[in-house]
C-alpha cells in the first residue's frame, strides 16, 4: 500500500506517460490505463524501471465497465485513491465536411465521455476533502477551429470541467482542467509536427503541480502553450 495514489487513463505513451512518470517521482502509487496490452506492458516495465510501484490496467476509457474495473483494482493495488487523471484522447483527419464519420464517434466518445466515466468511477473512492481530479484538454477547446470535431470535444472537457468543479466544491474533492498546446507526442504522427511544441515533462510539471497543492486550494485551469504559438 502507498501512502498516495493516482490512477491515468491512456498512460502507455505521450502525455500520459511523462504525467505517471512525474506522479511516481513524487512518491505517488500508479495505475495506467490503455486498449493496447503491449504498450501497456512496456510501459508499466518502464515505469517499474525507474522505481514506480505501478499497476497497468487494460481499459477502454469510453467502456463505463472497463472504466469501473480499473479504478477497483488501483484502490485493491494501492489501499484508495487520491487523483484520477482523465487524459486518454486522440484526434482524426479530416473536418465535417471531409471527415470520417466512422471515426468521429469513437473520437467523441473517448474525450467526452471518457473523463466522465472516470469522474463517476473515481468519486465515491477519492477522499473528500482532498481528492483531486485532473482533465487534461486542449487549447483546441478555447477557440473555434472551423470544422473541427476535435475541438468541439475538447470544448466539451472544459465545460465538463467546470461543471464536476461546481458541483463537488463543498464536497472538498478538487477539479482542475490543463489545457495544452502543441506538445510534441506521437498525437501528430498522422498530421505533422507543428513548428513550436512543448515536451511532455512540461505538461507533466504542471499537473504535478496542481497535485501538490495545499489543502484549501483548488486550481480551476491552466493553459500552457509553446512560445510562438497563435491559438
Amino acid at each position: 500500500m502507498t501512502a498516495r495514489s493516482a490512477l491515468v487513463t491512456g498512460g502507455t505513451t505521450g502525455l500520459g506517460l511523462a504525467i505517471a512518470h512525474r506522479l511516481a517521482g513524487m512518491g505517488l502509487g500508479i495505475t495506467i490505463t490503455g486498449r493496447d496490452p503491449s504498450k501497456l506492458a512496456a510501459a508499466v516495465a518502464e515505469l517499474e524501471g525507474a522505481g514506480a510501484s505501478v499497476l497497468g490496467a487494460v481499459a477502454d476509457a469510453a467502456d463505463w465497465d472497463d472504466t469501473e474495473g480499473a479504478v477497483a483494482a488501483h484502490v485493491e493495488r494501492h489501499g484508495g485513491l487520491d487523483v484520477a487523471v482523465a487524459n486518454a484522447g486522440f484526434t482524426t483527419a479530416g473536418d465535417l465536411v471531409d471527415g470520417d464519420p466512422g471515426a468521429w464517434r469513437s473520437m467523441v466518445l473517448t474525450n467526452v465521455l471518457g473523463p466522465a466515466l472516470l469522474i463517476k468511477a473515481a468519486v465515491p473512492r477519492l477522499p473528500a476533502p482532498g481528492g483531486q481530479i485532473v482533465l487534461v484538454g486542449s487549447v483546441a477547446g478555447r477557440v473555434i477551429r472551423p470544422g473541427s470535431l476535435y475541438s468541439v470535444t475538447k470544448h466539451a472537457v472544459a465545460s465538463l470541467g467546470e461543471n464536476a468543479r461546481l458541483q463537488l466544491t463543498a464536497s472538498g474533492i478538487r477539479v482542475a482542467t490543463v489545457e495544452p498546446g502543441v506538445v510534441d507526442t506521437p498525437f501528430w504522427d498522422e498530421t505533422g509536427m507543428p513548428p513550436v511544441s512543448l515536451h511532455t515533462g512540461v505538461i507533466a510539471d504542471a499537473v504535478a503541480w496542481i497535485v501538490d497543492q495545499p489543502a484549501g486550494v483548488e486550481v480551476g485551469e491552466i493553459v500552457v502553450r509553446p512560445t510562438g504559438q497563435l491559438i
